[in-house]
């Protein structure tokens, strides 16, 4: 049987060499596969693609990076040490909005994650760590591992998707950003807070199709986090039965 074609929206990066590389990361790629798509990375050409893409694919996973959203978007102002990724940005945002809208599922992780609130008029902390009173969810100083394991628990909405896909209350979970939800925008519900009552994860409201966005990487050694495989068991799912439409339609 054919798998659900699950595009990945690629960064892109200017390199030592000052070659231009559009890249996914290879755990992304691994947990597209895990979920039981197969996966088609997407580069960041702007949004003239947008049409064409959404009528090839079953579900678009929208990913983490080194990057960050420039703060127009969102009516802040760049800081000087900001990283930010132009191509992305004019790839992912119109994407996240006409996906939704022809009812594709959207999973965004991490930037993902930030890239659903901003698409939908919502705004981000550009720097958590220097707020009173919230948490320093950048990742810790270590190898891999370190940085990738548990950092603080999360308090799943009750009666909320991810609750329901979980199972359980709290869970624990990775932490490797310093920007995050300000302003949800309307018509996005959390889904899960953070001890300091960052929100770390929310989906749309009043949708047919699957969406779910969420701060922290599930993608990193997926198959051995049960929240992490509920995640990507349901992506996945609601992958398929796209996929099971469009070629029956």
């Amino acid at each position: 049987m054919s798998l659900p074609i699950i595009g990945i929206p690629c960064c892109r990066w200017k390199l030592e060499s000052g070659h231009f590389y559009h890249l996914v990361g290879e755990k992304y790629i691994a947990a597209v596969v895990g979920a039981g798509g197969l996966p088609l990375l997407i580069p960041a050409l702007g949004s003239i693609h947008a049409e064409h893409i959404l009528a090839q694919v079953d579900g678009l996973l929208f990913t983490g990076s080194q990057s960050n959203i420039e703060p127009h978007h969102y009516g802040s102002p760049t800081l000087a040490e900001d990283f930010n990724d132009a191509e992305r940005d004019a790839t992912t945002l119109p994407l996240m909005r006409a996906a939704i809208a022809a009812g594709i599922p959207v999973l965004g992780l991490c930037r993902g994650a930030q890239e659903m609130n901003v698409a939908f008029g919502g705004t981000l902390h550009q720097q958590i760590q220097t707020l009173p009173n919230m948490l320093d969810h950048r990742e810790p100083d270590g190898d891999i591992a370190t940085m990738y394991g548990p950092a603080h628990e999360i308090t799943l909405t009750p009666d909320g998707l991810l609750r329901q896909l979980y199972g359980h209350d709290r869970a624990w979970v990775n932490s490797l950003h310093q920007q995050g939800v300000k302003q949800l925008a309307a018509g996005l519900i959390s889904e899960a807070t953070a001890p300091d009552g960052l929100i770390e994860a929310f989906r749309l409201a009043d949708t047919a199709a699957f969406n779910l966005a969420v701060q922290w990487h599930p993608e990193w050694q997926f198959q051995d986090n049960p929240l992490s495989i509920a995640i990507f068991n349901a992506f996945g799912a609601a992958c398929l039965a796209h996929y099971q439409q469009r070629i029956q339609g």
